[in-house]
């Protein structure tokens, strides 16, 4: 009788699928979920104005709001990452959210930390950055190969 119970649920978990990736519109909404609500990259990248963030900047950089308190290597101000950051493709970027590490192999300086999200969701948070006007003096970004 074990037997066959464990052939049953055995067969069950053989029918289980993985949902399908998340595309278009649904992509786009989980990256503003994990961007907006989870990773929170408007708290440093989003310019702050008087009365808070400029959200009519979003993501298009500025002055880091927070300093150290002790000395250590850190960045003074964010760049911009509205539309997908200079210098990246969108699958440079997707890597760099999963591994923390940019193309050319250097990591970025605290306050940024090192991202490892799995492929899905760095997939979604470059997807819904995308999406995002640059800003007039922001330089576009490299095609990808």
């Amino acid at each position: 009788m074990r037997y066959l119970i464990f052939a049953a649920l055995a067969a069950l978990g053989a029918c289980a699928q993985a949902p399908a990736p998340l595309q278009g519109e649904a992509l786009v909404a989980r990256g503003d979920y994990l961007v907006n609500g989870v990773v929170l990259c408007g708290d440093c990248h989003t310019p702050m104005g008087p009365q808070g963030p400029d959200v009519a900047h979003r993501l298009q950089g500025g002055p880091i709001p927070m300093a150290p308190t002790i000395e250590m290597p850190f960045a003074t101000v964010a760049p911009s990452i509205a539309g997908i950051p200079a210098n990246f493709t969108q699958e440079q970027f997707v890597s760099f959210l999963q591994t923390g590490v940019r193309p050319d192999g250097s990591s970025p300086r605290p306050p940024m930390p090192p991202y490892r999200l799995n492929e899905e969701d760095a997939r979604a948070v470059a997807a819904y950055i995308a999406t995002l006007p640059r800003g007039d003096d922001a330089p576009t970004p490299a095609p990808a190969p």
